[in-house]
């Protein structure tokens, strides 16, 4: 079917419509490939000091409209994130490097690293935990400390000095040390002012004297089996500055809290994420002075939890330019462009209204049917020829004529239409003639 012969509004409603459908898909689109990506990550501390960060940066990447968004999931401690994470029902967790299965777990961010602090009462003659026998320790977060615990049992066989660990809320330290029924606690905090202070607040004040901090002289044999943690030195001076306390550093051991996220999570969302808290924690940290721990993972190939690929390549510089990306859209832009305009120009000539064949090109039109008809083998050939030629005569009788010349163009195109007819006769004449020599058997 001609679509010139479409009524015009109609091909005007059907262009306008296909211009509307195209332009909705690719908004569609856009905003599709634009939205941003939320991700649901498992945070949970004794103080809930670790959700309140994690908060803060969730909101900082929504008000900036970032391209990853977090949906918190608060837990009551790192164990069930790490047990949230393992199981799958999150992307992401903060977890304790020694807590809970780790082993699909890529790290992304490391928020902040945990001393182990094994802390005595002031005048406690007790310097290395190999001099600890027959004492029962009181354990700040036992349930996340589980392994610690049998790494230092094990290390210097507490179980034979009879040594005993015993589960202890932080409100409950105080009074445990004063009644004596703990003769030391075991905490992993991070060495900030904010817990610093609270450990103070722990042991009693007695004038010069301080808490003892008891060393862990193996954390390094330690730090090689179990790579979950690495030798430290809290530094002199730690708890308290003047007298210093500890008088001289102390080795112990540190572990780390991580960002990590699935594995199956692409490189481009994590290398968003990565950015997005690096520009987030910037904005935050006047407000957030604890943000100032955020580090780079160990990026070896060996480490112990390995870096996700998206986070390396933002951490070696390594991540992809816009150029990078979209090189090839770019390359395919302008073939693209010369698609659309051919399909812009074909709109535009079907819109068009039907110009109307010239006298010229009228008669030519109606030449070129001679040959036609001598050729046609079917009455229906000539039928079809026969609607053309109406069709010509209809179309320059609807023209005005303006001159002689146009009269002229008239008549011959009449003469020559009254040819035709001619021509059409005396061919069915012969195509009846050939049916009656030849009859269909």
């Amino acid at each position: 079917m001609d679509p010139g012969r479409l009524p015009r509004s109609f091909r005007i409603a059907l262009v306008a419509g296909l211009v509307l459908l195209a332009g909705g898909a690719g908004l569609l689109a856009y905003r599709w490939y634009t939205r941003p990506t939320t991700l649901t990550i498992a945070v949970g501390s004794l103080d809930g000091e670790a959700g309140r960060l994690v908060s803060a940066i969730a909101a900082k990447l929504a008000q900036s409209n970032a391209p990853v968004r977090l949906s918190l999931t608060q837990t009551p401690g790192p164990l069930e994130s790490a047990n949230a994470f393992a199981s799958g029902k999150v992307d992401l967790a903060v977890v304790r490097g020694d807590v809970g299965d780790l082993s699909q777990a890529q790290a992304v961010i490391i928020l902040a690293h945990a001393t182990v602090l094994l802390i005595a009462p002031p005048g406690a003659a007790i310097s290395d935990v190999a001099e600890l026998k027959r004492a029962t320790i009181g354990v700040i977060g036992a349930e996340a400390d589980q392994k610690l615990i049998k790494v230092l049992t094990d290390e210097y066989d507490l179980t034979r000095a009879g040594v005993t660990f015993k589960p202890l809320a932080p409100a409950d330290a105080r009074r445990a040390l004063d009644s004596k029924d703990v003769r030391a606690i075991l905490v992993v905090m991070p060495l900030t002012e904010k817990y610093l202070a609270l450990l103070r607040n722990v042991f009693p004040h007695s004038g010069r004297a301080g808490p003892v901090l008891i060393a862990i002289e193996s954390a390094g044999a330690i730090a090689e089996r179990e790579r979950a943690y690495e030798s430290f030195d809290v530094p002199k001076g730690t708890l308290r500055g003047s007298p210093p306390i500890p008088a001289d550093d102390v080795t112990t051991l540190r572990t780390s809290f991580y960002l990590v996220a699935q594995k199956k999570l692409g490189n481009d969302v994590i290398g968003d994420l990565t950015q997005s808290i690096m520009s987030a924690r910037r904005g935050l940290l006047a407000e957030l002075p604890a943000l100032s721990q955020i580090a780079t993972p160990d990026t070896d190939a060996g480490a112990y939890i390995p870096v996700h690929p998206g986070a390396a390549a933002v951490y070696d510089g390594t991540r992809e330019s816009f150029l990078d990306q979209w090189g090839n859209a770019i390359f395919l832009a302008p073939m693209i462009a010369g698609g659309l305009a051919s399909l812009l120009a074909a709109a535009w000539k079907f819109l068009r209204p039907l110009e109307t064949q010239s006298r010229q090109e009228a008669l030519d039109a109606l030449y070129a049917l001679g040959p036609r008809i001598r050729q046609a083998e079917r009455a229906a050939d000539l039928d079809e020829i026969e609607r053309e030629i109406d069709q010509v005569l209809r179309t320059q009788r609807s023209q005005p004529v303006a001159d002689e010349g146009a009269e002229r163009a008239v008549t011959a195109a009449n003469v020559a239409a009254h040819r035709l007819e001619n021509l059409i006769h005396d061919r069915r004449v012969h195509l009846a003639s050939q049916q009656v020599r030849h009859p269909a058997s």
